[in-house]
Formats: structure tokens, C-alpha cells, sequence
């Protein structure tokens, strides 16, 4: 998608702090990291949300966990992380490209949810 901002940080258009790359999946710092490590992880194919994946992206959205925790220790988070998919307007999703944060550091990163 051309206007995608994600599109175009995979694209080179926009740059980015990459981590981690292969053919599938670019791993970069989050510019307004919440905690010492904060890596998004995207799909270089364009999948709009959690709720757009196919079965076709069975793979790369394995690759992505799988990947996980050697990005995650790599960038100095090696006693654990949280993983964090957002999915659309409920689940704050704010850019429309599929993406996992890489949320970890030192200390723990805190309850997973607020109880309303």
C-alpha cells in the first residue's frame, strides 16, 4: 500500500532502527519506546490487522513469534518479554499494518491488562 507508513519504513522510503531482517519480517525500535526495549515486528507483506490474516500468513505470522525472543534478548531483554498485537479500533491499533510489539528490559513490564 503506498500510504502505508510501515509500507514505506520496508520500502527504505522512511528510515528505520532495524534490529532484525530477512526476507519476510523487518524488526525496528519503536520511536516512542513504554519501556528500555521496545521492537515493533512487521510482516514486509502488507496484512492490514490480525483480523485481515489469512491462512496464507500462517508462516510469517509464526516467523514473527518464533522470532521473538532472540530479537528480545538480543536487544537486552534476556529474563522475558511481553508480546503485543493490537487489533483494530478496540484494541488500539493505530497503524493499520499488522505489527507485534517487543515490549521487555530489566525490570517486569507491569499487569497485562487494567481491571475496569
Amino acid at each position: 500500500m503506498s500510504d502505508c507508513l510501515f509500507c514505506k519504513i520496508v520500502s527504505g522510503k522512511i528510515p528505520s532502527s532495524k534490529v532484525y531482517e530477512d526476507e519476510d519480517i523487518l524488526a525496528f525500535n519503536d520511536i516512542n519506546p513504554a519501556r528500555p526495549v521496545h521492537v515493533l515486528v512487521i510482516p514486509k507483506k502488507h496484512i492490514t490487522s490480525l483480523a485481515t490474516a489469512t491462512a496464507e500468513d500462517t508462516l510469517v505470522l509464526g516467523k514473527i513469534l518464533a522470532k521473538a525472543n532472540e530479537i528480545a534478548v538480543a536487544q537486552g531483554s534476556p529474563d522475558g518479554f511481553r508480546v503485543i498485537i493490537n487489533t483494530g479500533r478496540v484494541g488500539q491499533q493505530e497503524v493499520p499494518h499488522l505489527h507485534a510489539h517487543i515490549v521487555g528490559g530489566p525490570d517486569p513490564v507491569g499487569p497485562m491488562l487494567k481491571r475496569i
